[in-house]
């Protein structure tokens, strides 16, 4: 009987509680259903050249294709080395 109890009590807990999030945004700004993201007060319209701008250095954003780059070379090399003896390396 105490399990039935607590089972029943949990799950108005959480119907109570999945009730309460959808009340929480009013929804008046909502460009599509589920799109209402909105900015808070202040933050500017652009971004570039405000203090938001990350300002990434060109190095860190072009890591990733300079790895991709090099990993070509090497599967290259290794290719035409498979092609030169018949043995794959890694």
């Amino acid at each position: 009987m105490k399990l039935k109890t607590i089972a029943v009590t949990c799950s108005a807990l959480m119907m109570m509680s999945g009730g309460a999030t959808v009340m929480a945004y009013d929804g008046t700004n909502c460009e599509k259903p589920g799109d209402c993201w909105e900015a808070k007060p202040g933050f500017p319209e652009k971004i570039k050249g405000t203090k938001y701008d990350p300002k990434h250095s060109e190095k860190e954003l072009n890591k990733q294709q300079t790895a991709l780059d090099e990993m070509e070379q090497r599967n290259a090399e290794r290719v035409a080395n498979f092609k030169k003896t018949g043995k794959w390396e890694y």
